[in-house]
Protein backbone atom coordinates (compact mmCIF):
# COMPACT_ATOMS: atom_id res chain seq x y z
CA UNK A 1 0.00 0.00 0.00
CA UNK A 2 1.09 3.48 -1.05
CA UNK A 3 0.66 6.00 1.81
CA UNK A 4 -0.61 9.20 1.69
CA UNK A 5 1.77 11.78 2.72
CA UNK A 6 0.93 14.26 4.78
CA UNK A 7 3.11 17.25 6.10
CA UNK A 8 1.70 19.70 8.74
CA UNK A 9 3.32 23.23 8.71
CA UNK A 10 2.40 26.28 10.22
CA UNK A 11 4.90 28.80 12.15
CA UNK A 12 6.30 28.70 15.39
CA UNK A 13 3.53 28.35 18.47
CA UNK A 14 0.54 27.33 16.12
CA UNK A 15 0.03 23.97 17.64
CA UNK A 16 1.36 21.48 15.12
CA UNK A 17 3.38 19.40 17.81
CA UNK A 18 0.27 19.28 19.68
CA UNK A 19 -1.88 17.80 16.84
CA UNK A 20 0.66 15.23 15.76
CA UNK A 21 0.81 13.95 19.10
CA UNK A 22 -2.72 13.57 18.57
CA UNK A 23 -3.10 11.84 15.64
CA UNK A 24 -0.39 9.51 16.96
CA UNK A 25 -2.39 9.05 20.19
CA UNK A 26 -5.34 7.81 17.68
CA UNK A 27 -3.52 5.16 15.78
CA UNK A 28 -1.74 7.56 12.51
CA UNK A 29 1.94 7.05 11.87
CA UNK A 30 3.53 10.96 12.48
CA UNK A 31 7.24 11.51 11.79
CA UNK A 32 8.25 14.71 14.11
CA UNK A 33 9.89 17.62 14.01
CA UNK A 34 13.17 17.41 14.52
CA UNK A 35 14.30 20.92 14.83
CA UNK A 36 13.76 21.21 18.56
CA UNK A 37 16.98 18.85 19.69
CA UNK A 38 19.08 20.24 16.74
CA UNK A 39 18.09 24.23 18.35
CA UNK A 40 18.98 22.65 21.78
CA UNK A 41 22.70 21.62 20.41
CA UNK A 42 23.30 24.49 18.70
CA UNK A 43 21.82 26.89 22.33
CA UNK A 44 24.84 24.74 23.62
CA UNK A 45 27.66 26.29 21.53
CA UNK A 46 26.19 29.93 21.13
CA UNK A 47 26.75 32.75 23.84
CA UNK A 48 24.02 34.00 25.57
CA UNK A 49 24.12 37.77 24.24
CA UNK A 50 24.50 36.00 20.01
CA UNK A 51 21.35 34.15 20.68
CA UNK A 52 18.94 36.13 18.02
CA UNK A 53 15.44 34.61 17.11
CA UNK A 54 15.64 31.18 15.25
CA UNK A 55 19.02 28.59 14.94
CA UNK A 56 18.96 29.25 11.66
CA UNK A 57 19.97 33.09 12.09
CA UNK A 58 22.79 32.13 14.89
CA UNK A 59 24.62 28.76 14.69
CA UNK A 60 27.98 28.91 13.27
CA UNK A 61 27.70 27.15 10.20
CA UNK A 62 24.25 28.25 8.27
CA UNK A 63 24.81 26.11 5.32
CA UNK A 64 25.91 22.69 7.76
CA UNK A 65 22.88 23.36 9.84
CA UNK A 66 20.46 23.68 6.80
CA UNK A 67 22.13 20.53 4.91
CA UNK A 68 21.62 18.47 8.30
CA UNK A 69 17.80 19.69 8.74
CA UNK A 70 16.77 19.14 5.12
CA UNK A 71 18.79 15.74 5.16
CA UNK A 72 16.92 14.50 8.59
CA UNK A 73 13.38 15.96 7.03
CA UNK A 74 14.37 13.81 3.64
CA UNK A 75 15.01 10.88 6.04
CA UNK A 76 11.95 10.88 7.49
CA UNK A 77 10.50 11.03 3.79
CA UNK A 78 12.58 8.30 2.49
CA UNK A 79 11.19 6.11 5.45
CA UNK A 80 7.45 7.21 4.95
CA UNK A 81 7.95 4.38 1.96
CA UNK A 82 8.27 1.51 5.13
CA UNK A 83 5.12 2.47 6.54
CA UNK A 84 2.08 0.10 5.48
CA UNK A 85 -0.66 2.51 6.89
CA UNK A 86 -3.29 4.79 4.59
CA UNK A 87 -1.40 7.80 5.98
CA UNK A 88 1.77 9.15 7.02
CA UNK A 89 1.67 12.45 8.90
CA UNK A 90 4.85 14.67 8.96
CA UNK A 91 5.67 17.50 11.74
CA UNK A 92 7.00 19.75 9.03
CA UNK A 93 8.40 19.29 5.51
CA UNK A 94 11.27 19.48 3.00
CA UNK A 95 9.80 22.95 1.97
CA UNK A 96 10.01 24.24 5.65
CA UNK A 97 13.70 24.32 5.37
CA UNK A 98 13.52 27.17 2.65
CA UNK A 99 10.75 28.96 3.77
CA UNK A 100 12.93 29.46 7.14
CA UNK A 101 16.21 30.40 5.14
CA UNK A 102 14.34 32.93 3.02
CA UNK A 103 12.44 34.42 6.07
CA UNK A 104 15.81 34.94 7.53
CA UNK A 105 17.57 36.23 4.67
CA UNK A 106 19.46 33.00 3.81
CA UNK A 107 19.97 31.81 0.23
CA UNK A 108 18.33 27.93 0.04
CA UNK A 109 20.53 25.60 -1.67
CA UNK A 110 19.60 25.02 -5.53
CA UNK A 111 19.56 21.25 -4.74
CA UNK A 112 16.71 22.07 -2.07
CA UNK A 113 14.03 23.56 -4.39
CA UNK A 114 15.52 19.82 -6.46
CA UNK A 115 14.74 17.39 -3.36
CA UNK A 116 11.66 19.65 -2.91
CA UNK A 117 10.43 19.05 -6.11
CA UNK A 118 11.46 15.17 -6.33
CA UNK A 119 9.95 13.91 -2.99
CA UNK A 120 5.95 15.43 -2.99
CA UNK A 121 3.73 15.18 -0.14
CA UNK A 122 0.33 14.31 -1.04
CA UNK A 123 -1.18 17.27 1.08
CA UNK A 124 -0.36 20.24 3.04
CA UNK A 125 -2.52 21.36 6.15
CA UNK A 126 -1.29 24.57 7.89
CA UNK A 127 -2.02 25.95 11.30
CA UNK A 128 -2.24 29.89 11.14
CA UNK A 129 -0.82 31.90 14.07
CA UNK A 130 -2.55 31.86 16.84
CA UNK A 131 -1.96 34.53 19.62
CA UNK A 132 -4.00 33.51 22.31
CA UNK A 133 -1.95 29.95 22.52
CA UNK A 134 1.44 31.46 21.59
CA UNK A 135 4.46 30.58 24.46
CA UNK A 136 8.31 31.44 23.46
CA UNK A 137 10.62 28.77 25.36
CA UNK A 138 14.16 27.82 25.01
CA UNK A 139 13.70 26.34 21.43
CA UNK A 140 11.21 28.72 20.21
CA UNK A 141 12.90 32.55 20.15
CA UNK A 142 10.29 34.17 17.46
CA UNK A 143 7.86 36.35 18.83
CA UNK A 144 4.22 36.31 18.07
CA UNK A 145 5.03 38.96 14.88
CA UNK A 146 7.62 37.16 13.88
CA UNK A 147 6.00 33.76 14.07
CA UNK A 148 3.02 35.47 11.62
CA UNK A 149 5.83 36.42 9.26
CA UNK A 150 7.15 32.94 8.84
CA UNK A 151 4.00 31.69 8.39
CA UNK A 152 3.59 33.67 5.47
CA UNK A 153 6.84 32.58 4.18
CA UNK A 154 5.86 28.84 4.77
CA UNK A 155 2.45 29.39 2.96
CA UNK A 156 3.87 31.39 0.28
CA UNK A 157 6.86 28.70 -0.34
CA UNK A 158 4.25 25.83 -0.19
CA UNK A 159 2.42 27.61 -2.90
CA UNK A 160 5.35 28.32 -5.36
CA UNK A 161 6.24 24.91 -5.18
CA UNK A 162 2.72 23.72 -6.50
CA UNK A 163 0.70 23.35 -3.57
CA UNK A 164 -2.75 24.02 -2.18
CA UNK A 165 -2.34 24.36 1.60
CA UNK A 166 -5.08 23.61 3.98
CA UNK A 167 -5.81 25.92 6.98
CA UNK A 168 -6.80 24.21 9.93
CA UNK A 169 -9.00 26.22 11.91
CA UNK A 170 -8.64 27.69 15.09
CA UNK A 171 -10.50 25.19 18.05
CA UNK A 172 -9.49 22.44 20.66
CA UNK A 173 -7.35 19.67 20.05
CA UNK A 174 -10.09 17.58 19.50
CA UNK A 175 -11.76 19.89 17.22
CA UNK A 176 -8.52 20.01 15.01
CA UNK A 177 -8.29 16.45 15.30
CA UNK A 178 -11.85 15.51 14.00
CA UNK A 179 -10.97 18.61 10.89
CA UNK A 180 -7.95 17.17 9.82
CA UNK A 181 -9.55 12.99 10.02
CA UNK A 182 -12.62 14.50 7.94
CA UNK A 183 -10.19 15.73 6.06
CA UNK A 184 -8.21 13.20 5.10
CA UNK A 185 -11.17 11.00 4.68
CA UNK A 186 -12.84 13.48 2.39
CA UNK A 187 -16.05 14.70 4.49
CA UNK A 188 -14.33 18.69 4.44
CA UNK A 189 -14.74 18.49 0.46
Amino acid sequence: MKSKRIVVTGGPGTGKTVLISSLENNGYHCFHEVIRTMTLDALGDVSLEDQLVNPIDFVKDAKSFNDELINARLKHFENGNNINKEHVFYDRGLPDVIAYMNYFGQSPEPRYADLCSKNRYDEVLILPPWKEIYVQDNERMENFEQACGIHAQLENTYIQLGYKPVEVPFGTIENRLQFVIDHINGASE
